[in-house]
């Protein structure tokens, strides 16, 4: 069994409020868990309007598999979501 997470680093340029950044991180986690059957969390800068943490888990057998699967969610946040430029991420398996 593989274990595999991606921690992506978003920048959100022209928040000015917590709720405005919740709202936006909750639309890209609930698209993300739904697109791509991953579990999905805000793991930092929860209290920073400007910037988000989220994590995303699969669990499979074959790591090439979830290793394509959690580079074609990071691909569809960089061209899908203009409004939450991609700063950083990295794939991790255990």
């Amino acid at each position: 069994m593989i274990i595999a997470s991606c921690v992506m680093i978003l920048s959100l340029p022209g928040v000015s409020s917590l709720k405005e950044k919740r709202r936006i991180v909750k639309s890209i986690s609930s698209r993300l868990s739904r697109q791509f059957n991953v579990a999905v969390a805000e793991v930092d800068y929860q209290d920073v309007w400007q910037s988000a943490a989220i994590c995303l888990v699969t669990v499979g057998t074959d790591s090439g598999y979830v290793h394509s699967l959690l580079q074609k969610a990071v691909n569809w946040v960089e061209s899908s979501r203009p409004d939450a430029p991609l700063e950083d991420y990295s794939i991790e398996f255990r």
